[in-house]
């Protein structure tokens, strides 16, 4: 069965993004940058919220970023080969290749989605990811944690339900982001 993994990059008080709803705080770094790249490579299908899916469509939709480094570009191959499932409700109309929009999170369709799979899934999108959580369809969290507090926003792990955890793996870099990696325990 594939697993459902929860990636996000976060502030070290816990948020995604802050009040402004900007990210800007984690900068590009290559070290960090080919770690990312890696951990998703093997990725068979994201799932995205509509403001994330938004956001990483550019790796499709504009070939200048490819064109930009050797990195970026393995990159743009990475998102590029994996199948996207975005969910909204205001979203008219995809635009990326191998992209299929729903209106709706149901969770029984994304277990039957993990015991189908020929690879794991991740999901991305605060809110996305907190149904998922609530769910309890999440079997990995990666965490990139970056040296900087922001000081409200929006929290990168949703309220109002408990998981316990247990570690599985960390790593520094360099630039002072430390990588997280957890299960649920029971999973």
């Amino acid at each position: 069965m594939a697993k459902l993994i929860y990636v996000t990059n976060m502030s070290l008080d816990g948020y995604i993004e802050d009040e402004r709803g900007v990210f800007a705080w984690c900068p590009p770094d290559d070290e960090v940058f080919v770690f990312t790249t890696n951990l998703v490579r093997s990725v068979g299908t994201f799932l995205y919220g509509r403001r994330l899916y938004e956001s990483m469509a550019v790796w499709e939709t504009d070939p200048g970023l490819a064109a930009q480094s050797e990195l970026m570009a393995d990159f743009a191959n990475v998102w590029q080969t994996a199948s996207k499932v975005v969910y909204s409700t205001t979203l008219a109309t995809v635009s990326t290749a191998d992209t299929r929009l729903e209106r709706q999170f149901d969770p029984a369709a994304i277990r039957h989605l993990k015991a189908t799979a020929g690879s794991d899934l991740t999901i991305g999108g605060a809110d996305l990811a907190a149904q998922a959580f609530k769910a309890g369809l999440v079997d990995e969290c990666q965490l990139l944690i970056w040296p900087v507090v922001v000081g409200g926003g929006k929290p990168g792990l949703p309220t109002g339900v408990r998981t316990d955890l247990e570690l599985l793996d960390e790593r520094r870099f360099g630039n002072g982001v430390v990588h997280l990696r957890y299960r649920p325990l029971g999973r």
